[in-house]
């Protein structure tokens, strides 16, 4: 399946972009580090985004099929780029936070589903991924 997603440039390093079958609308800007304003998030913060909010999904959907509430589950992303010539996401640190009340298989079923997360199997050699669970 594909999704048609079209993008404009605005000027200024700011980019926005449509997706296809919904029609929502959103606007990228360099960062402050990288000649641009920051007003948006970047294209790296939107990786960063990425894979935090396809491994919530991705949870949510094995949550599903075993009838589990995963309702105010939290992840949250630190985008590291590098300092080099060659910028990249250098690190990506992902915390997420579940309920306390998962049983043991419950939480090691979400767990692997979670690093089998598609964005985070399409990120490069070169980033590095910590992936740490917090059960409140």
């Amino acid at each position: 399946m594909s999704v048609r997603i079209d993008i404009a440039y605005e000027g200024e390093l700011q980019c926005s972009a449509i997706h296809g079958p919904s029609g929502d609308k959103l606007r990228t800007d360099a960062p402050v580090d990288n000649h641009g304003r920051g007003a948006h998030f970047s294209p790296t913060d939107l990786v960063a985004t990425g894979a935090g909010t396809c491994m919530m999904t991705v949870m949510g959907i094995g949550a599903q099929r075993r009838s589990l509430d995963l309702t105010g589950s939290r992840v949250v992303v630190e985008k590291e780029m590098s300092t080099g010539l060659r910028r990249y996401i250098q690190r990506l640190v992902l915390q997420v936070t579940l309920p306390a009340a998962l049983a043991p298989r419950d939480r090691d079923y979400l767990e692997q589903i979670a690093r089998g997360c598609p964005v985070l199997a399409s990120l490069g050699p070169d980033t590095k991924v910590d992936l740490t669970f917090d059960y409140r």
